[in-house]
């Protein structure tokens, strides 16, 4: 019987949050001049400003998961890209990076003090509750975007196949453009 390895999950997470952010982004990719921008009802006035506070807030997490030096200048630019394009390029890296942070796991980094800086303050927490607390933050917002894509001419993806076994039918297509397996993402 193979044994319990709680860093599994992040990884697995990970690796959910990459695929969701690819599929997500090229749905959006189908958006008609104008759509990207668009005022629309939701926390953020668009997806264009969703979709970048999203990027902002991965490049502030996963700058401390790594114990960077980014900090608080990951928010220096509200909106950093205009264009989907670039947005989704930057996006791509920072889960990618997420997905190193999050392979190199082991029991006892989950349990490792964190730290974040505020402004005025350190923040500390340990890595599995960062990590816990930025995986609902993205799906959170991701959420958001889905909602606002039923308001324009592109149908909102499905977000939700990519954790369990039994999805892989529906995730080859993906899994194949990331340059990933089936194996390594089950493991």
């Amino acid at each position: 019987m193979p044994s319990f390895d709680p860093s599994r999950m992040f990884r697995k997470l990970a690796y959910n949050n990459a695929l969701a952010n690819h599929r997500l982004l090229a749905a959006c990719s189908a958006l008609k001049p104008g759509e990207f921008e668009a005022t629309r009802t939701n926390f953020f006035p668009s997806i264009k400003s969703t979709l970048n506070h999203i990027l902002t807030v991965d490049w502030f997490y996963v700058d401390g998961l790594e114990d960077g030096t980014l900090g608080l200048r990951a928010f220096g630019i509200e909106e950093p890209f205009d264009d989907l394009r670039s947005l989704s390029a930057e996006q791509a890296k920072v889960d990618q990076r997420l997905v190193g942070v999050c392979e190199t796991l082991t029991p006892e980094r989950l349990v490792s003090i964190v730290e974040i800086q505020r402004e005025g303050r350190i923040q500390r927490e340990r890595m599995e509750d960062v990590l816990s607390h930025l995986f609902q933050h993205q799906t959170h917002h991701r959420g958001q975007v889905h909602a606002m894509l039923s308001g324009s001419s592109v149908a909102p993806p499905q977000l939700d196949e990519f954790i369990v076994d039994d999805d892989a039918r529906f995730r080859g297509s993906e899994i194949a453009a990331l340059g990933w397996s089936e194996e390594r993402l089950m493991r």
